[in-house]
């Protein structure tokens, strides 16, 4: 008999450190802030990098011209050693992201890469007289534009094709 009383005392004693560790996972979660919203991304100035990019790559570098302040920069890079491979990406009004993305890298790879995995589709569009090809498929949307001198300019992103457009027809090599 005396192991029967032993067993239920272990199988009490379990349920109750059980419980002891709900109550102290509840009081932490009650306790510890958590916040759920998304993080504000800081605007960034990519004026220098802008300056640097066209002076430095061989082709027209693009940037956006016009677009209203809710259009908010978060990113910035040039890469010269790697294709002259520019890039800037922004958040739209409605929280989805938009970049750009320039380089005179392989065509096919380079699409690829910017664009996440998307596929050419039959559509094109025609923004400020250029015909862009869509490109779906992928983690982004993208629009694709063959440029002059063996580059390629990608505005790819989680945004609508409505919003793409916006980023390219606010593009400016000047």
């Amino acid at each position: 008999m005396a192991g029967a009383k032993g067993k239920q005392k272990t199988v009490r004693d379990m349920i109750l450190s059980l419980a002891l560790i709900v109550l102290m996972a509840g009081v932490i979660y009650i306790f510890i802030p958590h916040d759920d919203s998304e993080p504000d991304l800081p605007r960034v100035d990519y004026s220098v990098e802008l300056l640097t990019a066209r002076r430095a790559a061989s082709y027209p570098v693009a940037a956006p011209e016009g677009l209203p302040a809710t259009w908010k920069a978060t990113s910035v890079r040039y890469q010269g050693d790697q294709g002259d491979a520019w890039h800037i990406g922004f958040r739209a009004p409605d929280g989805e992201y938009v970049a750009v993305e320039q380089s005179v890298q392989k065509r096919s790879a380079f699409i690829d890469d910017a664009s996440q995995g998307a596929r050419a589709t039959t559509k094109t569009e025609r923004i400020d007289g250029q015909t862009w090809t869509r490109y779906t498929g992928g983690r982004y949307d993208a629009l694709v534009l063959e440029g002059p001198k063996g580059s390629t300019t990608v505005v790819a992103g989680t945004g609508s094709f409505t919003q793409l457009a916006t980023m390219a027809g606010a593009l400016s090599t000047s």
